[in-house]
């Protein structure tokens, strides 16, 4: 069972369901939901989390921002996905947008294992996410003209990046820092670099960045 540190599970209930009553302050009562669905949320983020080679396993921290930012998305997304309501979700959504700086939607089907390096500015659009996705700030997964991208797994999205429209992304691509893919296919096991004229360069990756976030 994972720890949850600084509070038990009552605590932490009432933690998120005292957010939401300060940042959207209606007479609306999240507790039913948060309490129905928390433990699965959690499991979840406990995989998630024990994946993660920088943080403890089966310990969560809700002071640590981006596995509280994992926790808010896990929680919307399964009380959406368990009841199909949208009035505890939605809130859950826009507390994370407010505390994370993050565009998470609960309707996203995000991998059972990722990684958010820093969260601010990123924003996912509903696409198809591999495991062991890795996303780093102002970065942003979006559609063109109703095409989303399909990521395979490994992806790494450093800050400043962008994967738009049509993109079937390759198993272990890497985008370098200010790189955009639009409506692009990449051959996967490779980093992507700006080129010239709106082009894209494709290189053999020198070092796996998963070895060091993921145990695998």
């Amino acid at each position: 069972m994972m720890e949850i540190l600084r509070m038990d599970r009552d605590r932490l209930l009432r933690y998120v369901a005292q957010q939401l009553h300060h940042t959207l302050p209606d007479d609306f009562d999240p507790r039913p939901d948060l309490d129905a669905h928390l433990d699965e949320a959690l499991a979840r983020l406990q995989v998630c989390i024990n994946a993660v080679r920088p943080w403890r396993e089966n310990q969560f921290d809700p002071l640590h921002s981006t596995q509280y930012c994992s926790f808010l998305y896990f929680l919307a997304h399964t009380i959406w996905r368990r009841t199909g309501s949208t009035d505890t979700p939605t809130r859950l959504f826009l507390l994370n947008k407010a505390l994370n700086g993050i565009d998470l939607f609960y309707e996203i089907e995000m991998p059972p294992i990722f990684f958010i390096g820093h969260s601010v500015g990123i924003v996912f659009a509903k696409a198809t996410y591999g495991n062991y996705l890795v996303v780093y700030q102002n970065s942003t997964v979006g559609k063109n003209h109703g095409a989303a991208p399909v990521l395979g797994e490994g992806v790494v999205m450093y800050a400043g990046t962008a994967i738009i429209g049509g993109c079937q992304v390759g198993d272990g691509t890497v985008l370098a820092q200010g790189t955009s893919l639009v409506n692009t296919a990449t051959p996967g096991h490779c980093t992507v670099y700006p080129g010239q004229s709106g082009q894209v360069v494709f290189k053999p990756t020198r070092r796996d960045p998963l070895q060091d976030i993921f145990r695998r």
